[in-house]
């Protein structure tokens, strides 16, 4: 890995229907002292979103217009083939997280302990915003561990970092918030080394536009049932190189 001076980072964020706060966040990741490039993918958002967006100007964003809502997984795999740099990290377009955040996220990636870094939320604080999302996140970091044999405390957290060739090498199939169990699931099938570390976080309300509904929870745990079912069909060397 190249010295951190030296690290150019790919930050790819999905957007629908953040008007509100899209500024802001692109101002917050342009203050990062890496060299990055910014994928921003409006997801059909309704609002002012794309408007916004495409007066956004600077060489390193790059913009990609999805013409309906086909979710998080979908914005994701329409970024990953304009990807240049080293690291890839996934940032939401609204203010739950901090971006500020990201030296300790990559950090494990510089030192060569980690292929993949999650945020974790909860290893510090602890705290959810309602006792179903407690009750939720259990039940889906517990069934992970049961069937990949890796305990993790927050599977869902937005901010997932990933080497270039890992998550280069990984043919993603699903298009909303399953993505979160299919990525997490492909990881840990092909053995990478993962590493949560603890992160902020300031929790949105539905009626702030919190995008995740409780109906995805049985799709995040049939996501990780069938990624774990799937035939191998990787070169484990491969995503280690």
């Amino acid at each position: 890995m190249q010295e951190e001076k030296e690290l150019k980072i790919s930050v790819v964020m999905p957007v629908f229907n953040e008007a509100d706060t899209i500024g802001e966040v692109v101002e917050r990741i342009r203050r990062i002292p890496y060299q990055k490039e910014i994928i921003i993918v409006d997801d059909g958002s309704t609002d002012s979103s794309c408007e916004i967006i495409k007066k956004l100007s600077a060489p390193f964003i790059k913009k990609i217009f999805h013409k309906k809502n086909r979710g998080k997984g979908a914005s994701i795999k329409s970024a990953l083939p304009v990807m240049n740099h080293d690291i890839l990290i996934i940032q939401d377009a609204d203010l739950e997280y901090y971006p500020e955040e990201y030296p300790k996220l990559i950090e494990p990636i510089i030192k060569g302990e980690a292929d993949v870094v999650f945020g974790s939320r909860f290893i510090e604080n602890g705290r959810y915003s309602s006792l179903i999302h407690f009750v939720g996140n259990k039940i889906i970091n517990l069934t992970a561990a049961f069937l990949y044999g890796k305990k993790l405390s927050d599977l869902l957290s937005c901010y997932k970092v990933f080497k270039r060739e890992i998550i280069k090498s990984i043919d993603l199939q699903a298009e909303g918030f399953g993505f979160e169990a299919e990525i997490t699931g492909e990881v840990l099938r092909r053995k990478c080394r993962l590493k949560e570390v603890p992160i902020s976080y300031v929790s949105r309300s539905y009626s702030e536009g919190k995008k995740i509904k409780r109906r995805d929870f049985f799709t995040i745990l049939w996501w990780l049932f069938r990624t774990k079912l799937k035939k191998r069909k990787f070169n484990k060397k491969a995503t280690h190189e």
